[in-house]
């Protein structure tokens, strides 16, 4: 008989993510989405954080300067070996689905759950976010930061540009349908993005337990070419930031 083989998430494009990622993270990690993230934090020592979806583990330094225990968990084995040698001083990282947290943690474990770009690579929804919530302590912060799911879908969306009225605008072809898009071809894989409407992230995150006390729409710190690609740039955000809690 044969087995069904283990998925491996982004195992097959590990070395183009690091190539591109690196130990500290690429440009946007570094100026929006790790202190955007990290807003939406309060940290303590000695209390708890899950990365889940944690990569390479660009997080985890930013959190150990905190004095808050750090634990990555991601469903690459590639990536997790490679977030050893980055950051391994800075916590413990070990290969796991985001699906299924409960065979690898106790109840009630974390103080702090996040997602740092990974929720849109992660499937499906409800289960993920139901997960992290049993792992998550009562009053734990659970906090997501993703490209817009508004304005930034891959494939259905793009830059563009009035001419009469000098105006640069952002064309959204498809939004309420969830979809499931095939990213960028790679050398030895594809990757894979779910794109989810904003409804469908605030009422998962309710049905998971989880109350929503902060969202930040983040825009991009690229200065652009002209007066509208700047004005485009200040009004129409790059990534979102929601914060939650579980409820007693």
């Amino acid at each position: 008989m044969a087995h069904k083989k283990s998925p491996s998430g982004w195992d097959d494009v590990a070395s183009w993510y690091d190539g591109w990622v690196g130990k500290h993270g690429s440009d946007h990690h570094q100026k929006l989405a790790i202190p955007s993230l990290l807003d939406c934090l309060t940290l303590y020592p000695d209390k708890t954080l899950l990365d889940i979806g944690c990569g390479s583990g660009v997080l985890a330094p930013h959190i150990a300067k905190t004095g808050t225990r750090y634990t990555g968990i991601d469903i690459s084995p590639k990536l997790i070996k490679t977030a050893k040698r980055y950051h391994g001083q800075y916590g413990k990282f070990q290969v796991g689905d985001a699906r299924k947290l409960g065979r690898y943690f106790e109840p009630k474990q974390f103080d702090y759950c996040t997602f740092l770009l990974s929720i849109q690579d992660i499937n499906p929804l409800l289960t993920t976010l139901q997960q992290a919530s049993t792992v998550l302590k009562e009053n734990g912060t659970l906090a997501l930061l993703l490209v817009h799911p508004c304005f930034r879908i891959p494939r259905q969306s793009g830059w563009g540009y009035e001419q009469t009225r000098k105006l640069q605008y952002r064309r959204i072809d498809r939004y309420l349908t969830p979809l499931k898009i095939p990213m960028k071809q790679h050398k030895r894989g594809t990757t894979i993005s779910f794109h989810r409407p904003l409804s469908a992230y605030i009422n998962t995150l309710a049905q998971s337990g989880l109350m929503i006390d902060k969202l930040e729409e983040i825009t991009t710190y690229q200065t652009g070419k002209n007066k509208a690609e700047n004005r485009a740039n200040e009004e129409i955000p790059l990534f979102m930031a929601i914060r939650a809690r579980k409820q007693p």
